[in-house]
């Protein structure tokens, strides 16, 4: 069985002027499914250029990337997309929430945009809303939620599709320390039941909550630890 995440030998190269900027150098990364791995390393180290790359937002200047077998650099535009929709589940540390739809209403956008029915969409929205402790919140717009909540609806978002990969971004980072721990308990939980979890964090606590560790310095991977 193919790994979900296959990297070999990638590098992502930017032209800054007359020079050649190294993001990521000759990266090799295997993720199988339902691991919990955790991305850290400094400013600059790389690990926002290997979280686009991982999400199919961006592709790599060399090398091979292959996710759920499938090669990246052969997909279309359109073929890119719906991986990103249906296979590709997103958190951000901003939350990216519709500030003028319900709860129901942000979660409800991907299966809208993936062509889904109506009841089906209702069905899955519930479904989802309910996995992270939310129903009774569906109705609510987000300025009427806790930050906490905030990020509740956002993973509640992200799982609405029965993804393939969960991509966290500094999942933490505008929580009090409280919340944050809670909604790493989450995590564990969505873990637990099955998914695949691949965050980005530059707290030393919360990456110890993945089962695996990947530390990046200047574009390369200088430790690769599972717990």
């Amino acid at each position: 069985m193919n790994p979900l995440v296959y990297m070999r030998s990638v590098s992502k190269i930017y032209e800054v002027g007359d020079e050649l900027v190294y993001a990521l150098r000759e990266v090799d990364l295997e993720i199988e499914e339902n691991e919990y791995v955790a991305i850290m390393g400094p400013s600059g180290s790389g690990k926002s250029t290997l979280m686009n790359l991982i999400g199919c937002l961006d592709t790599p200047t060399r090398g091979s990337y292959e996710f759920a077998g499938h090669s990246v650099e052969e997909l279309d535009a359109d073929e890119l997309a719906r991986v990103r929709n249906e296979e590709i589940g997103f958190i951000f540390q901003t939350f990216n929430l519709l500030p003028r739809s319900t709860a129901a209403s942000n979660v409800e956008l991907p299966l809208i945009y993936s062509g889904m029915r109506p009841a089906e969409r209702r069905i899955r929205v519930g479904s989802a809303l309910s996995r992270v402790g939310l129903t009774d919140r569906a109705h609510h717009r987000p300025n009427q939620l806790s930050g906490g909540q905030r990020q509740r609806v956002a993973i509640a978002r992200a799982l609405v599709t029965e993804p393939s990969l969960i991509l966290a971004d500094e999942p933490t980072g505008n929580l009090d320390t409280k919340t944050g721990d809670e909604i790493l308990d989450e995590f564990a939980r969505i873990h637990n039941e099955g998914a695949t979890l691949v965050m980005v964090t530059h707290e030393e606590e919360v990456a110890q909550r993945a089962e695996r560790v990947i530390r990046l310095r200047d574009g390369e991977i200088e430790s690769d630890r599972r717990r």
